[in-house]
This record gives structure tokens, sequence and C-alpha cells, in this order.
């Protein structure tokens, strides 16, 4: 026997409850399987069994609060559904039964069932929600063929066939799962060959249609839905994916690619607004949910303020014009903007290290590290994936950080590592065109700077009129631990740094 613990919570955390238990008594458990999961007032965490055998006994039902060291549960080692019949054999032929075990296992292999469950998405992450299955119930999968996706709070997860067979469908699309739940099965390929006669029989006329979806390759249920709604055709874009898969950045680059797209608006005029409902109700994504609720709780949590102050862009484009293609050239990357804004933020970070803190109860806890979150508008809602150790980079290094990140948020390919940890944040409202705004923290944060558009203004430089590239920028920080002197100062050096950056590049 094995008990099933409580782990240490945390060294403020006394107490938790019991979420919902991933199996009942009675079945067969594997060592390191997650078996319920523990909510407390700060993350979910995952129990696992701590050995194979059969979940003899649950002792903390759904909903009880439990405290560190608490016995959840009790695991028989040693016991399982396959064991169970050895153990109730005979004695008095002790020989025969290891010969008689290899057939025994034979109908499981070819006729048993792959249970398809929900993969571990993260410490934080309770549940997801189902997306669209790619295939249906009855229908032949290759392994490691693409099934499903789940969307998190924070990332989409890839459901693959774990074998080859016939996919039997658990878990209906939209529904919430958990880590560990099963959400299908898959007939193992001797079960499959023996269903497929059946369905072969029945539809001799889709044979074509099932030969193209063959040759099709795989796609994830983002890139489907961009092929799906512009009509393209797979097999002809070009995939630059992990394994020849298709992202979604090739499939947005075959829309623009298109010379047949132009023609398709002007043959169909939209339908007039009598023909179009007047309102539709769309349920939010996980993500959306999750965007909404951590601002308001950021709002509702730190005591926000915004101070703003102006930088003159003139020496930053003209120090980027006069290398850019010098630096892509040397680089591999294009010199952009946010490589300066990174490095300025990161020395005024620096000299003022509340920006960079955060509160945790009664405590402040400095960060002696530099964890730049850069904010990125997708299709799906805002992400802020992290840029590591952003002070022990280069221009070319933060450029390449940046871009990659860019690119894994924008084609769905983020893990929950690359979006936690950020001590600081950078939202970029100027690329859209925005020319001041006032940007909400990412909690637990204290600080947050938006950029905005650069605009041509007449401004006094030394008793002239002169016309400058001017930009807005925004600092919202958490009034709690940043006092008004140390954010005006934070904003007032990044002005200083920008408008002189070799100031930067000297550490001066």
């Amino acid at each position: 026997m094995a008990d099933i613990l409580t782990p240490a919570l945390g060294e403020s955390v006394t107490e938790a409850t019991i979420g919902k238990w991933t199996k009942k008594a009675g079945d067969p458990v594997k060592k390191d399987e997650v078996l319920v999961e523990l909510e407390t007032d700060k993350v979910s965490l995952e129990v696992v069994s701590p050995a194979d055998g059969v979940l003899a006994e649950i002792k903390a039902a759904d909903g009880e609060t439990v405290t560190p060291g608490a016995v959840l549960g009790v695991v028989s080692e040693g016991a399982s559904a396959a064991a169970a019949p050895v153990a109730a054999a005979p004695k008095a032929e002790a020989a025969p039964a290891p010969a008689a075990a290899p057939a025994a296992a034979a109908p499981a292999a070819s006729g048993g069932a792959v249970a398809i469950s929900v993969p571990t998405m993260g410490e934080s992450v309770a549940e997801g929600s189902m997306g669209t299955w790619l295939k249906k119930s009855g229908d032949t999968v290759a392994k490691d063929e693409l099934l499903v996706e789940i969307e998190t709070d924070k990332v989409a997860v890839e459901v693959s066939a774990p074998a080859a067979g016939v996919l039997t469908i658990l878990a209906d699309a939209g529904a919430s799962v958990t880590p560990g739940q099963q959400i299908g099965s898959i007939a193992a390929s001797g079960a499959a060959a023996a269903a497929a006669p059946a369905p072969a029989a029945a539809a001799p006329a889709n044979a074509g249609s099932a030969q193209v979806a063959a040759d099709a390759p795989h796609l994830s249920p983002a890139v489907q839905r961009v092929v799906t709604e512009n009509n393209l055709d797979p097999k002809a874009i070009a995939a630059t994916g992990p394994k020849g898969n298709i992202t979604k950045g090739d499939a947005l680059a075959a829309i623009n690619a298109a010379p047949a797209a132009a023609p398709a608006p002007a043959a169909a005029p939209a339908a007039p607004r009598a023909d179009q409902p007047r309102e539709e109700r769309v349920k939010m994504t996980r993500l959306r949910q999750t965007i909404a609720r951590r601002l308001k709780e950021s709002q509702n949590t730190a005591a926000q303020l915004t101070t703003f102050n102006e930088v003159d862009m003139t020496n930053v484009m003209a120090l980027r014009a006069q290398y850019k293609e010098v630096f892509e050239k040397r680089h591999g990357v294009k010199l952009g903007f946010m490589s300066f804004f990174t490095k300025a933020i990161v020395q005024a970070l620096h000299e003022i290290p509340a920006v960079n803190a955060e509160i945790d109860g009664t405590d402040i806890i400095y960060k002696n590290h530099y964890d730049i979150g850069v904010a990125v508008g997708t299709d799906k809602g805002l992400v802020v994936p992290v840029l590591r150790d952003a002070d022990q980079l280069t221009l070319a290094g933060i450029e390449k950080g940046i871009a990659a990140l860019g690119k894994a948020a924008r084609d769905g390919d983020l893990t929950l590592d690359q979006l936690q940890g950020g001590t600081f944040t950078i939202t970029n409202g100027g690329t859209y065109g925005s020319l001041m705004s006032t940007p909400i923290l990412n909690a637990p944060q204290s600080g947050i700077l938006g950029m905005h558009n650069i605009v041509q203004r007449p401004m006094a430089v030394n008793g002239e009129v002169l016309i400058r590239p001017m930009m807005y920028l925004a600092l919202s920080y958490d009034h709690r631990i940043v006092d008004g002197k140390e954010a005006v100062t934070f904003l007032v050096r990044v002005k200083e740094l920008l408008e002189d950056p070799a100031r930067a590049l000297l550490d001066l």
C-alpha cells in the first residue's frame, strides 16, 4: 500500500481544496499519473500516483479542504487490471502460467483500446476547452496524427494519436476537460483492420475524397480554419514548421500570394443586411475570458496610475537608418525600435529597482533579473511572451528574441514557460496607429511602458521651431510600491537614453 499525500503548498499556504479526481476507486493507475488536482488561493497543484497499481481508496472527496501531509487516498502497489487475472489463477500449475501470459496479452494488443488523455498543461492550468476534432468517431487515424486542439487560458495544446487505429471520441468540442482526463480512445491497428470493411463497403462513393484526405497534410485547428475560410489547397502551401507542418503564418502568406484571390470579392458582393442576423452571440474563448479576468483583477488589486512623457526619436531613427542594412547583413535580423527601448528600459530598471519589483502580501520582492514581457496581438487575443535576461542580450540578440516570440505567438506555438515570469512589460500600440493610451498593468508586475505612434510635430529646439519625429510614452505603475518621484524619474531616464542612444551603449 502507498499513501497519496497532500504535498507542501508553499510557505504562506496552509490548506487546499480537492478539485476533481481523474480516477475512481478500483481503477488501475500508473506511477506519476495525475490523480487529483488541489486548488489553493494562489495556484493549482497536481498530485500524481506514488506507484503502479490500483486506486484502492479515496479518502478526500471533491470539494473537501485538506492540509499539507494529509492522506488523500491509497494505492495498492503491484495490483493492476492486467495482473488481477494472473493473481486469481490457481497456484497448482505455476509453470503453464507464464506460457499463458503471451496468449492473454495478444488480444489486448490487437483488439484493446489505447486511451487518448488530456496532457499536462502546466502547473497553474486546471482545465481547458476542447476544440474541433479533425476526425470523427469511426475514422481511421495514423500514429502521431493531430486529432484535436485543447485551448487553455494561456496556450493551445495539440493532442495527437498515441497509436494507429480507429478513433472513438468521448469529449465533444467545447467541453471543459482536466489534465489526465480521457477524451477518446483508439482501437489498435488489429481492430482497425477488422473494422475497416464495414465503412469501406458502405461508402464506395467517398473513396476519392478519402484518398484526397489521406494525401493532404495534417493541419492544426488554427491552420485548418484559415485554409477552410479562404478556400486554400493545403498541398500548395509551402510549409516551414517543424516536421514539415504548415504553420498559420504559412497559410496567411499563401492568402497574400494567391493571384486569384483578388477577383473573388468583385464577383460576390456582400449580402444585404436583411439576409443577415442583426446580432450574433459567440462564446468567448478561454484565452479571451482569461484576458478579461486578469485585466479586471489588475485594476481591482493595484493602485494604478499613469505618467506621460514624450521622446524625440530623431537620433534613434538616424542611427537606425545609417546602420540598418549593415546590421541586417551581419546579424540576419532587421534593426527595429524595440531593441533600443528594451536597452533603455533595462538600464532605467537598474536605477529604479522598485519598478522591477512586485508585492506579495506584506512583502516586496525585488527582482535582480530583467525578463521583459512584450505584448503581441494575435487573432485569438493579446499575449505577453517573455524575453529572458534582456540585460545580457545585445541589440541583435533582443531583435532576434522578440522576432522569434512574435512568430511563435502568431502561429500559436508559445509554451507556458514563455508566458510566465516577466518582471516588466512593453506594449507598442504605435504599430496600430495609437497616439496615446494608458496601459493596464500585467499583474503582479509593478510597471508597464506604452509606446505609441511616431508623429512629425513642431517642437521648440534651442529657440527654434523644428519639425521632429515625436512619440508619447506612458508608464503605468503600481502606486503601492512605486512613488510618483520614482515613476517620473524612470520615464525621464528612458527618454534621455532614447534621445541620446550613445548613453545607453556607453552605460552613461
